[in-house]
């Protein structure tokens, strides 16, 4: 999987993230798919086996905690990176203790996404090449 386009579920309630990171993630070779809250990212999710999923913390009709809650017991071995324009220390803790590899801050910064993707795909499961991009891991 090293090197290889990823299958990536982008999971927000705003059309215009969502359409921003379609953008970066199709420009960079992966496959892209998309959901605007918590219940499509679980069904998504589940039929799609992405390996990796960005996905907001606030959503309508199923939030993102209680998602990551549910695809991580379905599918673990999927990678999470929670998005929240609200950070906290309790959001960044919990977040990790569910299995998330990291929270990233709304508005992000279009280069270090891109960043975060190539060394992802090359370095997967190593929270420090994330944590290398300036986000909190």
């Amino acid at each position: 999987m090293k090197g290889e386009p990823l299958k990536i579920l982008i999971v927000d309630d705003q059309a215009g993230v969502r359409y921003l990171l379609e953008i970066i993630m199709k420009e960079a070779g992966h496959t892209v798919c998309t959901a605007q809250n918590g219940l499509e990212a679980v069904s998504s999710a589940v039929a799609n086996r992405p390996d990796l999923i960005f996905m907001d913390v606030r959503m309508p009709l199923m939030g993102g905690l209680e998602a990551l809650d549910k695809i991580k017991t379905q599918i673990p071995e999927t990678d999470v990176i929670i998005m929240t324009a609200y950070p906290s220390e309790d959001t960044v803790n919990r977040v990790k203790k569910m299995g998330a590899l990291c929270c990233i801050t709304k508005p992000f910064d279009v280069d270090k996404i891109k960043e975060l993707l190539v060394k992802y795909r090359w370095n997967q499961k190593n929270i420090n090449t994330i944590a290398a991009c300036g986000y909190v891991c």
